[in-house]
Formats: structure tokens, C-alpha cells, sequence
């Protein structure tokens, strides 16, 4: 055997020692072993290099997008509490552009007078002053502003910021609704509809009057309208002008028009119409057409019969204080229909009836040999509670003749 050198490390390879040729060159078996060792490990220590800088490049674009998300939502919330802040504060009337208005009403600005005077008269930007509303108002009548004459006959007719005064309202509603105001031409019919305040009773006139703000749009003249023709049993035009107020969205013309349906006036009885009018004012709230309504799903009408839903509307309506949806919940309360019996809750709201009016006689007697004397004086504690409570909510009405409905 030949003597052979190490390439690598010089040293003779020994006879009986293992020789290894290696990239062309004879190299001895420990500098094979370290050769072929280190070419092994070489690319695994670089993958783990790689496979770590790709890490640590993740980790950091997902840092930056987390980063970038809390930053858009704290964005978010300060717009939002600035754009809440601005809408919860109260936006008083900028002093220049009050000026401004003043300067203007003083020049016999009509359209400035008539907006000073609505400032006076809703509070808005100044102290609510209805004297100084009557002045401005009285400015831009004579200038011969429509919608200032009809403000100005409201208010006489109501006796706010003056004595009222039926014939000064008359006058003034009369040049506004000469000019075309529907808003007065329904006032003015509304003072012949009920008469005595400063003109006879005259339906005719009433109707009149009604009719010309009706066809402009007015959705209180359209109700008042349907209701004369219903009274004189001209159904087809009752049915016509409570349609046009039920379809911008009138509660009242809603429920009228729903009953119409139900009755079967001037077209046969539809019972699934009456349901979609009687739904529609229920659903804004309207106490008389939700007790309606629980009706209609008591006696199945338009709909299955389903005495759940009858206590719903009737609930919601008796809550609101109406005396024959609280009879109706007495009645579902003492059956045990839609709700648990309960003797004690149907004698408070039987109770409730009575104090709004209701004819509950019969029922209150049926109950009366149904509870004990301490049942009936508890029912009369939780119906007293009640009354008080709903009295505390109640909101006043202002009966004035700009808000009948």
C-alpha cells in the first residue's frame, strides 16, 4: 500500500489507517470526519438563521398592525366623543347673526321680523317672550306675510302674549288663508267646525276651508275632513281623505282608516287591512289602536288567534292610561288567557278602568266573589300606586289649536 499525506493536516496516513479522498484530495479519517461534520451542520445553522429572521419580520408587521388598529380605534372614539359632546350641547343663538336678524327686522325686513318673532316665541337664542313674538309677528302681518298672519290669529285665539281675542284671530286667519296658508285655512275651517268663538257653526264653510288646506297636504285638515264625511255617513270620501293623511304616516288617520276596514265601510270587511292600519298607528304608539288591535288577535280577526299578543297591545295600551284596554287586561288577567291567572292583578287593572271611565261593573262584581278583603285592598294599593305613578309621567298637553289632532 502506497504512503499517503493528508492534504489537510500534513500527517502521514498510517498503513493500517483508513484513507479518504475528499473533493479530489486524500485526506485522513479525523479530517474527513471534521470536514463532512462541519459541511452537515453549516446549512442547518443557516436555515435556523433564516427561520428566525423570518420570525422575528412577522412578529414585527404584526406589531405594527396592532399598533395601527389601537391607534384607528382611539381615532374612532375621540370623533365620536366630540361629535356626541357637540350634539348634547346646547347651541346657543350666535350673537352676530341675532344682531344681524334684529338690524334687519328693524328695517322692515318681513322674512327677519317673522323669524325674531318665532325666536321670542319658542325660546330659541333668546328668553321665551311671547309680547315681543306678538310684535314681530304683528310687523310682518302688515307687511302681508302669510305664515306671520296665521302665528299671529294662533296666537289671539289662544291668549298667549294678549288678551284672547276670537275676532283679531278671525281677521288675521282670514287674510292668511285668503293667500293661500293652509295652516290657517285649516284653523279658520276649525273655528266654523266647532262655532262660537268668533264665528257661527257652519259646516259648510268648515268644509270649505278644510277642503282647500287638505289639498295642499295638510294632514290634520285631511282627518277633519274624513271625519265630517264619516258623521254624514259619505264613506267613500271619508275613506278618501283618511287614506291621504294614513299614507304620511297619521297615527289617528291610521286607526280611523283601520276601522273603516273592519266595519266593512264602502268596501266589504278586510279584516288583514284594518290589521295593517290598526298595526301601523299601534306601532307609533297609539294607545287606542293597540287596544283595537289586541282585539283583533283576541277574537282572531285578520289573524290567528293568539291571546299573547293580545295581552302585549292590550298592556301597552293600558299602561298608557286607556280605560278599555285596562278593562280587556282585567278581563285576560281573571281568565287566565295569554297571562297567569291572577285575580289580584286583574281587580287592579278592572280598578284602573274604573278610574278612567270604563264600564266595568260586571266584571268588577264576578271578581268581588272571586278575592278575599285583603286581596281587594291590595289590588286597591297596586291600582293607587299606578295612578299616582302615571300621573307623575304624564305629559301636559297643549290643547291650543296649532297642536289639535
Amino acid at each position: 500500500m502506497k504512503v499517503e499525506n493528508c492534504s489537510n493536516c500534513k500527517r502521514v496516513i498510517g498503513k493500517l489507517e483508513p484513507a479518504y479522498v475528499f473533493h479530489g484530495n486524500v485526506v485522513c479519517q479525523n479530517c474527513y470526519q471534521k470536514v463532512t461534520n462541519t459541511e452537515d451542520k453549516q446549512p442547518q445553522t443557516e436555515t435556523k438563521e433564516k427561520a428566525g429572521a423570518k420570525s422575528n419580520k412577522f412578529l414585527v408587521v404584526c406589531g405594527l398592525i396592532l399598533i395601527l388598529l389601537v391607534a384607528c380605534f382611539a381615532l374612532f372614539l375621540i370623533v365620536e366623543f366630540v361629535i356626541t359632546r357637540r350634539e348634547l350641547a346646547p347651541v346657543p343663538a350666535s350673537p352676530n347673526s341675532l344682531q344681524t336678524t334684529t338690524d334687519k327686522a328693524n328695517k322692515g325686513d318681513p322674512n327677519a321680523q317673522l323669524l325674531l318673532g318665532e325666536m321670542y316665541y319658542n325660546g330659541k337664542g333668546v328668553p321665551q317672550d311671547y309680547k315681543e313674538a306678538i310684535r314681530w309677528y304683528t310687523k310682518a302681518a302688515k307687511q302681508g306675510g302669510a305664515e306671520a298672519q296665521t302665528l299671529l290669529g294662533e296666537m289671539y285665539y289662544n291668549g298667549k302674549g294678549v288678551p284672547q281675542d276670537y275676532n283679531e284671530a278671525v281677521r288675521w286667519f282670514t287674510k292668511a288663508a285668503e293667500q293661500g296658508d293652509a295652516k290657517a285655512q285649516r284653523d279658520f275651517g276649525f273655528m266654523y267646525y266647532i262655532g262660537g268663538d268668533g264665528v257661527p257653526k257652519d259646516y259648510i264653510k268648515a268644509i270649505k276651508w278644510f277642503t282647500m288646506a287638505a289639498e295642499q297636504g295638510d294632514e290634520l285638515a285631511q282627518i277633519l275632513l274624513g271625519g265630517i264625511y264619516y258623521d254624514c255617513k259619505d264613506y267613500k270620501e271619508a275613506i278618501k281623505w283618511y287614506s291621504k293623511a294614513a299614507e304620511q304616516g297619521d297615527a289617528l288617520a291610521q286607526l280611523k282608516l283601520g276601522i273603516m276596514y273592519e266595519e266593512g265601510k264602502v268596501v266589504i270587511e278586510d279584516y288583514k287591512e284594518a290589521i295593517k292600519w290598526y298595526t301601523k298607528a299601534a306601532e307609533q304608539g297609539y294607545a287606542t289602536a293597540q287596544w283595537f288591535l289586541g282585539a283583533m288577535y283576541w277574537l282572531g280577526k285578520g289573524v290567528p288567534k293568539d291571546y299573547n299578543e293580545a295581552v302585549k297591545w292590550y298592556t301597552m295600551a293600558a299602561e298608557q292610561g286607556d280605560a278599555s284596554a285596562q278593562r280587556s287586561l282585567g278581563e285576560m288577567y281573571y281568565e287566565g288567557e295569554g297571562v297567569s291567572q291572577d285575580y289580584n292583578e286583574a281587580y287592579k287593572w278592572v280598578l284602573l278602568a274604573q278610574m278612567n271611565g270604563g264600564d266595568v261593573s260586571e266584571i268588577k262584581k264576578e271578581l268581588a266573589h272571586k278575592i278575599t278583603p285583603a286581596q281587594i285592598a291590595e289590588a286597591q294599593k297596586l291600582a293607587k300606586e299606578f295612578a299616582e305613578k302615571q300621573e307623575k309621567e304624564k305629559t301636559k298637553k297643549d290643547t291650543s289649536i296649532s297642536d289639535l289632532k
